[in-house]
């Protein structure tokens, strides 16, 4: 599948590491705001297109599909412009910034019968699909612990007086938007969208969010979820249940799993050491290629909708 690649930072280059020990990728195109950047990085990377015309990137015939990782808030725009180019699209955590946009990137798809998928590179991992069929085995879930507590090297900028996008709300950005969401999209993958929700965190001074605490309750369990972009966290995240506990070393990207009965004692491990991204890709392209809707759209909508009520009660307003 030849995809172009829209955004050129970081996380692109993991991307497009991933993708080339991934079946079916091919990089075609890159499309950068300047033309110096786009040829750089076409350069980097041994991309055969480039461009600053977005237009132009998006006529391409031979295109096929898009990744997006800029910043979230022209998730939803580009996605939406690509679709109604008859491209599918493969976008950046977190999909957009709010269910309202969301329910336009839906429309457009329907619209224009292609498919996009959010690159929530946890939920696609080997380990969290073997911890998915390990739930039933745990007893009866009583409480879920995930957090993605992971200091920004930016804070120390912005305690310098240096403002740089990771703490710029006017691009969607913050520690929910950032981390947040990748505790989020298991929880409501795994469980569905709780009864009640409590949610509380620190704001900085330009309006974007430093850390936050969520408390979701659900019929039978309590979620606690936590993200933080001035603190680091080492330890597991958890499910536990009335017979076990299952333990995550990383929910953003879940590569060991333990189980264990109540006593501690481990009764099984799962681990997998591929590059996060590419079971993502894989799951993208194979998806698509066999005609599928396995794309995870209820995930990301009830994430999404999460988010929403998150916002509101921590009175972040983008």
């Amino acid at each position: 599948m030849k995809f172009g690649i829209i955004g050129t930072n970081w996380i692109t280059d993991r991307f497009i590491e991933a993708g080339k020990v991934t079946e079916g990728f091919e990089l075609h195109s890159v499309y950068s705001r300047t033309m110096d950047r786009a040829k750089a990085f076409s350069e980097r990377h041994n991309i055969p297109n480039y461009t600053d015309n977005f237009d132009t990137f998006l006529a391409d015939d031979a295109l096929e599909a898009i990744y997006i990782a800029t910043p979230n808030i022209y998730h939803h725009q580009q996605a939406i412009q690509a679709m109604n180019h008859k491209k599918h699209v493969l976008s950046e955590k977190p999909i957009t910034t709010s269910l309202k946009n969301f329910n336009l990137m839906v429309q457009a798809q329907e619209n224009n019968g292609v498919h996009f998928m959010e690159a929530m590179k946890s939920i696609y991992s080997p380990a969290y699909l073997k911890l998915k069929t390990w739930i039933d085995e745990i007893g009866t879930v009583r409480r879920v612990n995930f957090h993605y507590n992971q200091y920004s090297s930016r804070f120390d900028k912005y305690k310098s007086g240096i403002i740089e996008n990771a703490f710029k709300p006017e691009l969607g950005n913050g520690a929910l938007m950032d981390l947040g969401v990748y505790t989020i999209s298991p929880l409501v993958d795994l469980f569905g969208y709780p009864k009640t929700v409590q949610a509380t965190g620190k704001i900085l001074s330009t309006g974007a969010d430093c850390q936050g605490t969520v408390i979701c309750n659900y019929h039978n369990m309590t979620a606690l979820l936590s993200f933080s972009k001035i603190i680091d966290s080492h330890l597991p995240s958890e499910i536990i249940g009335e017979e076990g506990i299952i333990t995550i070393d990383k929910i953003s990207a879940p590569s060991h799993i333990v189980k264990m009965n109540r006593a501690g004692e481990v009764i099984d491990t799962f681990s997998c050491d591929g590059l996060p991204m590419q079971y993502e890709i894989a799951h993208f392209i194979k998806a698509i290629n066999e005609g599928s809707n396995d794309f995870n759209i209820e995930t990301s909508s009830k994430t999404m909708q999460l988010i929403d009520e998150i916002k509101v009660q921590m009175d972040l307003l983008f």
